[in-house]
């Protein structure tokens, strides 16, 4: 049923596509579209925090730093919000260096949202303490959602959640630790360990319990990891059960897709992850269809290099004028961009392995500007999409939802160790 809902979904977007009047102005001037029946959508509240429109980027590991957020509010016209890379509660309590580098913001940004992840909820506390002494922040999400084994095995990331009392721990030291501040406390959740061991329902009642502002609920398992195809369904029943604001997360990779999302939902506002790798015109695209106009950007090649070529420059900006390792962390990000240009594979390993911005910007400067991608590239997912057929658990976790003194011991042993990247 899932599947035969997502081919629909990519058809229609086909559809739109072949519709769509595409401009062919440089970025980011909007592209211009034909109108849509659903009209305007938003606002979202978030406990202080509104948003009046409900579109979200969420954090992903190497992606969301400040350049690339910055882009990506700029496509959304300055609205919704646009997520940090996650930080480990644990490398921050250390001075960790590079935990604190991706707690820098752009004086561009206009909302600072950043990730924390912990189990240990005094650890969690104590680095939300640092963080607010340090930085102005007006969102704060958990991670509950990471299916990445080296946190599950852990008893971290959509592990958590199974242990019901620990899960409440942690939300509710987050919300203490930022009790006086308008500050908005969200949880992200997945639905459960596998199909047999669901927990989004309870894990959203809790969240809910402990004062959480909103729930962002990935409608994926942990043993989905990023493959399949999302279940919308359990986004409309999380919906249904709590009164705070819910968030859907899921194979949304078109305006038209976050706009169905809300309707078959019932949603508050729509977070995109893979979708905008390569991608930060899909939140032009998403403002659009909020606002009542079915608009799919498609840019040429040309519009592709000058997107890249601030993207990198502000990159070097963000490793302190390092052009080489600004290369380095964007050699996944030119790999999204190019995806779908016909521009050879000699042309794609000289960019890949480019390591400063003259070098950069000649090979960029040598292709055609003229040139636009496969159709297929507007519909298709982005980044990683494989299953993890097992889950990494720690020995004992799914015997019952509450935490042993001894389960305790080991986990928060082993959080100490979590401070490092």
């Amino acid at each position: 049923m899932n599947s035969e809902k997502s081919e629909l979904r990519k058809e229609r977007n086909r559809q739109t596509l072949l519709k769509a009047k595409i401009a062919k102005s440089s970025f980011p001037s909007p592209l211009p579209g034909s109108a849509m029946q659903e009209g305007k959508i938003g606002p979202l509240c978030l406990g202080p925090l509104k948003l009046q429109t409900p579109m979200l980027l969420s954090p992903m590991a190497g992606v969301t730093n400040w350049p690339f957020r910055v882009l990506c509010q700029r496509f959304g016209k300055g609205e919704g919000m646009y997520v940090a890379e996650m930080v480990t509660a644990r490398a921050l309590i250390a001075g960790n260096e590079k935990a604190f580098r991706l707690l820098s913001f752009s004086p561009q940004e206009k909302l600072h949202s950043l990730q924390i992840y912990g189990i240990n909820p005094k650890a969690v506390s104590l680095a939300l303490k640092i963080v607010l002494d340090k930085v102005h922040v007006d969102h704060i999400g958990l991670n509950f959602g990471c299916p990445v084994p080296k946190i599950t095995r852990r008893g971290g990331g959509s592990a958590l959640p199974w242990k019901y009392d620990l899960f409440a721990k942690v939300v509710g030291a987050a919300k203490k630790a930022c009790a006086g501040a308008p500050i908005a406390v969200t949880a992200k959740i997945r639905t459960g360990i596998d199909e047999d061991h669901k927990t989004y329902l309870e894990a959203g009642k809790i969240a809910q319990e402990e004062g959480a502002d909103g729930v962002i609920l990935h409608a994926r398992s942990c043993a989905q990891y990023y493959g399949g195809h999302s279940n919308w369904e359990e986004i409309k029943r999380l919906k249904e059960e709590l009164s705070i604001p819910v968030i859907g997360n899921g194979d949304v990779f078109s305006g038209r897709d976050a706009v169905e999302m809300m309707k078959e939902t019932g949603c508050d506002g729509v977070a995109v992850g893979r979708g905008s790798q390569g991608r930060p015109w899909l939140f032009s695209d998403i403002f659009a269809a909020f606002n009542g106009i079915d608009q799919v950007t498609v840019p040429t090649l040309g519009q592709v290099v000058c997107c890249i070529k601030e993207h990198f420059s502000m990159m070097v900006e963000f490793m302190e004028g390092e052009e080489q390792r600004a290369a380095q962390a964007m050699r996944s990000h030119f790999g999204w961009y190019l995806r779908g240009y016909p521009v050879g594979g000699e042309a794609r390993s000289a960019v890949m392995q480019s390591s400063s911005e003259d070098e950069l910007f000649s090979i960029l400067d040598s292709f055609d500007p003229a040139l636009e991608p496969d159709e297929d590239i507007v519909t298709s997912s982005r980044g990683r999409s494989g299953f993890q057929k097992k889950v990494h658990l720690p020995y004992g976790w799914l015997d019952s939802h509450t935490l042993t003194d001894k389960e305790e011991e080991t986990l928060f042993g082993l959080d100490v160790l979590d401070a490092s990247y």
